[in-house]
């Protein structure tokens, strides 16, 4: 079945996850808590990947969560070999050499292994949870009050990604009490984020459904993430 608007859903998702982690190297202070810059732009991700579940189905969420993935590694391998290659001997962006221009663009776009390895794992565990949480309170509720789906599917969701990267990425680096604290603020700041966008949500869904003459509930779905079909 061909649809019109599927490919900029798909689209939507994606630079979302690219342009999140690209900027997430940045922390920003919100009051007492400290966040990465990437919370005004990942928690996108997530109102995407609800509509896709919710308009296209969960099979279709699954393609694009792991489109999503394989063109974040490619972005990555993208950055990590720009890094590799030597500038020009004239390339100093206002910090006086080349050596000291390559050392700023290193710290700032470069990822350390463990911190990729966390990032591209919380993403996949929180995504497919979202989606087939969504898909099954769907199917449960006959398609009834759409913001109990969305929001629980991204309390849970969000909750996964938030618990898993930065358990993996600062554990036994920073204290334990200090990795909770971290973890409850972010997923709180992201859930929060998705919910006052669910105006937003109701609106987007209710079009694609009325455009693409589609609306699939997940009745005989096989909700494991590397099914084929």
């Amino acid at each position: 079945m061909q649809y019109r608007f599927f490919h900029i859903v798909t689209a939507g998702f994606v630079t979302c996850l690219i342009v999140s982690n690209i900027i997430a190297v940045k922390a920003i202070s919100v009051g007492p808590f400290f966040l990465p810059v990437a919370v005004i732009i990942f928690p996108l991700s997530y109102l995407f990947g609800d509509i896709l579940t919710e308009v296209y189905g969960y099979s279709r969420a699954r393609q694009v969560i792991w489109i999503g993935f394989a063109f974040n590694a490619l972005s990555v391998a993208a950055i990590w070999l720009s890094i590799a290659i030597p500038p020009a001997p004239f390339w100093t962006l206002g910090f006086g050499s080349p050596e000291k221009a390559q050392e700023a663009y290193a710290a700032l776009f470069g990822f350390t292994p463990r911190l990729l390895a966390a990032s591209l794992l919380a993403y996949l565990v929180g995504e497919f949870l979202n989606a087939s949480v969504l898909a099954k309170i769907k199917v449960a509720m006959k398609g009834r009050h759409l913001w109990v789906r969305t929001i629980a599917s991204t309390l849970l969701g969000q909750l996964a990604d938030s618990a898993v990267f930065i358990s993996l990425a600062f554990y036994g680096v920073i204290p334990t009490s200090v990795l909770g604290n971290m973890i409850l603020t972010q997923w709180l700041a992201k859930s929060l984020y998705e919910a006052l966008l669910t105006p937003v949500t109701y609106w987007a869904v209710g079009f694609l459904k009325r455009a693409e003459g589609e609306d699939v509930y997940d009745y005989e779905t096989n909700f494991n993430p590397f099914a084929a079909k």
